[in-house]
This record gives structure tokens, sequence and C-alpha cells, in this order.
């Protein structure tokens, strides 16, 4: 495609106040990894607690459900109440919750990362444990915060790829190595969710939709980050960008 012809895909936004106003704000990283490993262009949802699905989906090849800082509220999944001191973002669930599901029913393709990936869990029934490490039986899946950022996306553990789904036809391979910047896991997987991917303490790091009628994965680690250093990475997005191409050739005619 030249540029005129770039598929165009949306990326979710987070709320922060920044001085004495609110802001919707993306990580940079999200919008490079659509810039560098895809052929298309970020165009940024931004979270006001509402979104006007039916109108903003027809025009979109593509949405990256992004990650976050923030947790889903419990409420949303009959979890127990949050901490007190639990960074939550009530805007981006009423606007990022009833898009996804949207989205996969009206056949955009999907690439959910961490948030996005438990938003995902959550849209299709699922639950969440909210802080792994203290469930017992699980690896360290957080980052160490007093290390370098590249130390802390750095590759962290292996998963163990599915055979027959969206991840094994992108790598074709049977496991790959991933980061790991996480504090909340699946606890229950959602209706309708494939698992494409295990943690070695058997935690689900990566499902598909089995029914969706395009491109639909998400995945708990980070793609994103530096994502033309690392060929498992690129390869996720490859698949994804196909996808987005291709709803972008039928969109035009």
């Amino acid at each position: 495609m030249s540029d005129a012809g770039l598929a165009v895909i949306g990326v979710t936004a987070c709320n922060q106040e920044l001085g004495l106003h609110p802001f919707n704000i993306v990580g940079e990283k999200y919008l490079l990894s659509i810039a560098d490993a895809t052929n298309a262009w970020p165009l940024v949802i931004p979270s006001l607690g509402h979104c006007p699905a039916e109108s903003i989906l027809p025009r979109l090849d593509g949405i990256l459900f992004t990650g976050s800082p923030s947790n889903i509220e419990p409420h949303h999944f009959q979890g127990q109440p949050s901490e007190a001191d639990t960074h939550h973002d009530p805007k981006r669930d009423a606007t990022t919750l009833p898009l996804l599901k949207a989205a996969i029913d009206a056949g955009v393709p999907v690439l959910a990362i961490c948030r996005g990936f438990q938003e995902m869990n959550v849209v299709y029934g699922g639950t969440l444990h909210q802080k792994l490490h203290e469930v017992g039986g699980f690896l360290e899946h957080r980052e160490d915060k007093s290390k370098p950022v590249d130390v802390q996306y750095g590759i962290s553990h292996e998963v163990q790829i599915e055979p027959g789904g969206l991840l094994h036809e992108a790598w074709g391979r049977n496991s790959a190595e991933v980061n790991s910047v996480h504090t909340q896991g699946v606890d229950r997987l959602g209706v309708g969710l494939r698992p494409e991917a295990f943690a070695s303490d058997g935690l689900v790091e990566a499902f598909s939709v089995r029914e969706a009628k395009n491109f639909a994965l998400g995945v708990q680690w980070h793609p994103e980050w530096k994502v033309l250093e690392h060929p498992f990475y690129t390869a996720i997005f490859k698949q994804f960008s196909d996808a987005c191409q291709r709803r972008a050739m039928n969109r035009v005619r």
C-alpha cells in the first residue's frame, strides 16, 4: 500500500491527570509498533466513558487494545473490591469493554495486549486474579521496578504455544520467550476463548476468540516493546497487520 492507502488502526487511550487537567494518553511504544511493524497508521481512540462504536468501527481496519498501569474495576468480573491504593480507570472500562466486544462482533481485527488481554477475558465472562503473587503456585510475573526499563521489559520466561491456533500459525514453533510485566492474570477463562499459550506455571498467557469473524488475539506480555528486535513479536504484528490490510482493501472498494 502507498501512504494514501495505509490501513488505519485504532489505539486505545488511558486517562491521566497532568498538572491541573485530565488527558487521554497512549504510550509511544504502542504507536510505534503500529507505525514500524504494520502497514498501517495509528489513530488514538480516547477513553471518554462512552464510544460511538457503530460510527467509528466502519472507519477502522483494526484496533490495538493497549496495556496500562490501571486495572479493570473488579465489579466488572464479580471480583472482590480492590485495595485502596489500586489504580483504576473507570472511563477506560466504560469505553473499551463495550468497544472490544462490538469490534469483534463487527469483524474488525483486534490485538489486545496486557490490560487489553484482561479486558477481552472479562468481556467474555472470565475472571481475574488481582494479585497473582499472593495466590501461590505462580511464577513471579511482575517486573522489578528498581531496574532500568530495558531490563523490566526484557525476556522473562518461556510460553508453550498451543498447536492449531493463531500464534502457532504466526510463529510456526511450539514455544517462545516473552517479557512479563503484569500483576493480574486470568483466573477463569472467558466463554468462547481458545487458549493459545501457557506459562510453565499453567497461567494462560494468550487466547483467541473461537467464533470471531476476523483476527482476535489477546496476549498477556508486551510484544509492542522493541517489536522489530524480537522475531516472535514481529510475527504477531505481521499477522495482525495482514488481517488489517485485508479489511482495508475490502473497506475501500
